[in-house]
């Protein structure tokens, strides 16, 4: 039976020798996400149970489950809430989505890939898998830092994955390409910056600016969700069951469309929708019309359960400036020139900052009224 190697090493050469080194013996890696309390680490290994772990001190036995042969990687979920599963994915998966990434970039040998996001995350880690398969030079820094992007680029960094975030520190022009996922990209951006579409149960990105990659097929279900079938998904989840159907699609739980050029768009999480007086409304729609304010730098929109309405339409506005906040009254007509008068949010708070995950995706669930005056 295969071994599950959990890797507690920062982001670095070493990280990756120490990956390369499992592969070739036949074991899958479980990267640790090194942020972790104590109390959340011991909860991931105790549910994915890795049969040793590697750190620098060297390899040691655990009390673990081995993995099926060919398996290559366990990427624990970033839910906000629960035990992480642990997506599986096989060695075939794994070149599958870098190679079908890479063929859609045309990454050639004298690129030069640069990884600056979490290696715990399939967003960071994909970007060392694809470097691997395309053969390319590599770069992986322990943490993003705009600094340290920066004089990456200016070394021969050619191409790198961020998120919106991360972007916004840092001028894209320096590279050739810019991969951009982890949440809603801007709507206007460059013409290398690629937003890209997919999960850790998808092996990472598998539509780019739209378009699905090459062996990806995608369909939009009669409810509207997001459905994806492809070489790149995962096998299973390490806690056992797995959202792929009988005939190999796997169910996002995301709810989409075909624009009329024929790419995709992702309205969200079918479990973010707002329903407010018997009427549907999308978060992001509501989201692009506020942030097109010059005063508004971040915005999050989600519905508050409300005894008249069912749910009220709400939205927390990160000021551009916080000593000049946008007032209010003008988001709010902003919003009624430009939406249907339900989407119109009722509330309107100015925060400092929006709870994110690592990857930079808000979590609604974390977005909380303040307490009345």
């Amino acid at each position: 039976m295969a071994e599950l190697v959990a890797i507690d090493l920062p982001g670095g050469a070493d990280f990756v020798d120490a990956v390369r080194r499992v592969w070739d013996r036949g074991d899958a890696v479980l990267p640790l996400d090194r942020r972790l309390p104590p109390a959340a680490r011991a909860a991931m290994l105790e549910a994915l149970r890795p049969t040793r772990l590697l750190d620098a001190d060297g390899e040691r036995v655990l009390d673990g489950d081995p993995v099926e042969a060919g398996d290559a990687l366990v990427m624990a979920t970033s839910g906000s809430t629960g035990v992480p599963k642990g997506v599986i994915h096989t060695h075939d998966a794994v070149t599958a989505s870098a190679t079908a990434g890479n063929t859609r970039l045309g990454t050639s040998p004298d690129d030069h890939w640069l990884a600056c996001l979490p290696l715990a995350h399939i967003g960071g880690f994909s970007v060392i898998t694809k470097a691997l398969v395309a053969g390319t030079g590599l770069t992986v820094l322990p943490r993003f830092d705009a600094e340290a992007v920066v004089a990456a680029a200016r070394q021969g960094a050619t191409m790198v994955s961020l998120v919106p975030t991360a972007l916004r520190r840092i001028d894209p022009a320096q590279f050739r390409v810019v991969l951009l996922g982890g949440s809603r990209p801007p709507s206007e951006r460059p013409a290398n910056v690629v937003a890209t579409y997919g999960s850790t149960e998808t092996g990472s990105g598998v539509v780019y600016d739209g378009r699905p990659l090459d062996g990806v097929e995608v369909r939009i279900a009669d409810d509207g969700e997001i459905l994806v079938r492809g070489p790149m998904l995962m096998r299973g989840y390490r806690t056992g069951g797995s959202p792929i159907d009988a005939d190999g699609w796997l169910h996002t739980d995301d709810v989409g469309s075909w624009t009329t050029d024929g790419r995709l768009h992702v309205d969200g999480r079918r479990g973010d929708m707002i329903v407010t007086g018997g009427e549907n409304v999308w978060p992001d729609a509501v989201e692009r019309v506020l942030a097109t304010d010059p005063d508004v730098a971040e915005v999050a929109v989600a519905g508050i359960v409300d005894p008249e309405w069912g749910q009220r339409v709400t939205a927390w506005v990160v000021p551009a400036d916080p000593g000049c906040p946008p007032p209010p009254a003008r988001l709010r007509a902003l919003a009624a020139e430009r939406l249907a008068p339900f989407m119109a949010p009722k509330r309107i708070h100015l925060v400092a900052e929006l709870p994110r995950t690592a990857l930079g995706k808000v979590v609604r669930a974390a977005l909380v009224e303040p307490p009345p005056d």
